[in-house]
């Protein structure tokens, strides 16, 4: 639909003169899709990071020292299957910044080590914001 868009606008425009408007629509979509990329990166790291927090400091001590292991059977692949769509996200963002293969394993490796998916998400999101 983004692509078809512009090509459709552009068309209409020109048939009624008013020149090549498809253009900007492409620029404005471009734009929009980029801010929304970089939310629902932040967004997934934020949320995979708390996932490990409860993981580890909730749900594993419950199992273990309280004997309960609920909350565990609830967090666990609940933070397994976040993980998993952290990894595709990230593996996206590698291929579209074009970082280099350490890179991508730091990255991937964040929503392994509590805290440390905060510390990438900041990182990356000035990086790339060029704050």
């Amino acid at each position: 639909m983004a692509r078809t868009l512009p090509v459709i606008l552009g068309f209409l425009s020109r048939l009624i003169g008013l020149g090549d408007v498809s253009g900007a629509i492409k620029n404005v979509i471009v734009t929009i899709q980029t801010k929304v990329d970089n939310a629902i990166d932040r967004v997934i790291a934020w949320v995979v990071g708390v996932m490990l927090l409860l993981l580890v400091f909730v749900a594993m001590p419950l199992k273990y020292f309280a004997d309960n292991p609920s909350a565990m059977d609830v967090i666990g692949p609940l933070h397994g299957f976040l993980y998993m769509v952290y990894l595709v996200g990230t593996f996206d963002l590698f291929r579209r910044v074009r970082w280099s293969f350490p890179r991508l394993v730091v990255m991937a490796l964040a929503g392994t080590i509590p805290f440390l998916s905060f510390y990438a998400e900041r990182k990356t999101s000035h990086e790339l914001l060029g704050r």
